[in-house]
């Protein structure tokens, strides 16, 4: 198994709140992020939405969609949402939120290993380029992001 840590900074001007009111519902997340192709609900959490269990599929710059389930773990309203994944690739995924003055720092923390075999495969030359597409979806996303809330976003 590949395995992956990636970390994006979207620096958004919103409040926390609308942002996490945005991240905190994925099943309107193909709505605004071009590359989120379809979100279904598997399993309903508690009244916090710990426990939910969804299934992402995903379409990045490169030639090839991925498909894997996000079992929410953690949730501290308007600060973390946390999530253990399974499928074509198994980790961990982690949005945290701050505010810093007029703006809401979104940082997603993406630790995974992949579980298909070509992309095992081609990790050892390949690594730098899902890289980059990962990069590139961040990107979109926080585009899409910012356009949905009629603002502006710096990406780190």
């Amino acid at each position: 198994m590949a395995e992956y840590y990636l970390s994006t900074i979207w620096r958004i001007k919103a409040p926390r709140q609308e942002v996490w009111d945005v991240l905190y519902h994925p099943d309107g997340w193909p709505d605004w992020w071009k590359n989120v192709l379809q979100v279904a609900e598997l399993v309903k959490g508690d009244e916090l939405g710990i426990g939910a269990l969804h299934r992402y599929t995903w379409k990045g710059a490169l030639p090839y969609r991925i498909t894997f389930d996000i079992h929410i773990v953690n949730i501290i309203p308007l600060q973390l949402l946390e999530g253990h994944a399974s499928g074509e690739v198994e980790g961990r995924g982690q949005w945290l939120l701050v505010d810093d003055g007029t703006y809401t720092l979104a940082r997603y923390i993406w630790h995974v290993r992949t579980n298909t075999l070509w992309m095992n495969w081609l990790a050892p030359l390949a690594a730098p380029l899902f890289r980059w597409n990962h990069r590139r979806v961040m990107y979109e996303g926080a585009k899409g992001l910012a356009h949905k809330l009629g603002t502006s976003v710096e990406i780190g």
